[in-house]
């Protein structure tokens, strides 16, 4: 089956769809006009202007959602099937604010209590050491394959409450958040104040092409720069799912600097006491494995901690990569004036994991927490539910998971073929496809 891309589409018309507007007033042909820019086939974007002067819908467009070839039988087009059918554009602004979403979610949800979030922290650090003590007690090769997928399970729930810190809705107390976020972090070799910051700023800037700080989008001409083998790491498994500790030394392609480096331009400079902090309390850590070696053995601490810290890893890659990509419509990527933080939030994705959904303390709930990241945890599942009515169409309800989410490995399969770049131009502009990667051309 043919699929366009607006780069490769210069010589064909486009389909008669457009987005309806959403405050439910009509627009007139006086309000719209058309502006579209062909090019030749090197991959240069289509420029779309939809200019209303009461709403500023002014939208430069570099790619479709899905755009059916013109008499194509069974080609793909982006409806809402819920809603017969009809064509919804999740690149238009939204017709509620911020503090609509906020005024819907009950009051209690906001409320931090540092003894449930202290719970969950005693409950999962019992389960570290209990899993830790039973595999080296029985020390044998049945035992130890479900030891390493249950121990890196948990220390990614251990990343999730110190994530919670981080953000500050673990406590209102900031020197009890720092505390327990350094132990809980350190101990899984994060560096706390570092990554905070930076994930600081990927919420600031969720969705926007140059300023998201994590699984941000590669502009074309950087995408370009790459060489082959580079582009291949990146998006052939499982090398992606082994990124997050290349990522803390020296971040993303196009972007420089490290979490262990102080005056990383990461950081502002009254934040460089608190990096220096987390890169002492992190090279500590490494000490402590270090010193166990000698005292265990090397091949027990691989066991018992090297190989759990990998699984936890992919657990990390996996979960925050599928929370920003691999949605059946594609869902734009913003710049410029276009960007809001609404938006961009709204780009994001929650995810079901079956079981794994009370472990990881429902860091499913994605779209949420993007939003309002100070609301615990354990309340971010009521605050969704509440929110959804305001949504509507801007939530894309979630898959619902077997026990374990193993359906996850193909969505992410399937993104990791035709997410890769995105266009140098335009203020709205979504993932393009590499055929040399994916496979589509010999």
């Amino acid at each position: 089956m043919a699929s366009w891309v607006l780069s490769e589409c210069g010589l064909r018309p486009l389909p008669r769809i457009y987005p309806k507007p959403r405050t439910g007033t009509t627009t007139s042909a006086s309000h719209i006009k058309l502006r579209i820019s062909r090019t030749d086939l090197s991959g240069s974007s289509i420029s779309l202007s939809n200019i209303n002067k009461e709403r500023n819908w002014a939208l430069r467009v570099s790619a479709p959602l899905r755009i059916q070839t013109v008499g194509e039988e069974g080609s793909e087009r982006t409806t809402d099937n819920n809603n017969g059918g009809e064509f919804f554009d999740p690149g238009t602004p939204p017709p509620f604010k911020l503090s609509d979403i906020r005024a819907a979610i009950p009051k209690h949800c906001w409320v931090k209590n540092p003894w449930k979030s202290m719970s969950y922290v005693v409950r999962d650090v019992a389960i570290v050491f209990g899993l830790a003590a039973a595999a080296a007690y029985f020390n044998n090769w049945v035992v130890w394959p479900l030891y390493w997928f249950a121990q890196s399970t948990m220390f990614w729930a251990l990343f999730v409450l110190g994530h919670d810190c981080g953000h500050g809705s673990f406590s209102n107390n900031h020197k009890l958040n720092s505390v327990v976020g350094h132990i809980l972090h350190s101990s899984i070799l994060v560096p706390y104040h570092g990554w905070r910051i930076s994930h600081r700023t990927h919420h600031q800037n969720h969705g926007h092409v140059e300023n998201d700080e994590s699984w941000h989008p590669i502009p074309e001409k950087i995408y370009n720069s790459l060489d082959l083998a580079t582009k291949k790491l990146r998006f052939t498994l499982p090398f992606p799912l082994l990124a997050y500790p290349f990522y803390l030394w020296s971040r993303s392609p196009g972007k420089k600097g490290s979490h262990f480096d102080p005056n990383s331009d990461l950081f502002v400079p009254s934040e460089k006491k608190d990096v220096m902090t987390s890169t002492l309390c992190w090279t500590a850590m490494a000490a402590l494995l270090v010193g166990l070696s000698f005292v265990m053995g090397p091949f027990q601490v691989l066991k018992l901690y090297g190989i759990p810290y990998w699984g936890f890893v992919m657990w990390l890659d996996l979960v925050t990569y599928l929370h920003h990509h691999g949605h059946d419509d594609k869902l734009p990527w913003y710049r410029g004036e276009e960007w809001s933080y609404l938006r961009g939030g709204l780009t994001t994705l929650d995810r079901d994991y079956g079981w794994i959904n009370n472990i990881h303390h429902d860091i499913g709930t994605h779209v949420i927490h993007h939003l309002f990241p100070q609301i615990p945890h354990y309340h971010l599942v009521e605050a969704t539910e509440a929110a959804k009515p305001v949504l509507g169409k801007y939530y894309k309800e979630p898959k619902k998971s077997g026990p374990l989410p193993f359906y996850l490995l193909g969505v992410l399969i399937k993104s990791m073929k035709q997410d890769h770049y995105v266009s140098d131009t335009g203020d709205i502009v979504y993932y393009q496809t590499d055929p040399q990667l994916s496979g589509s051309q010999k």
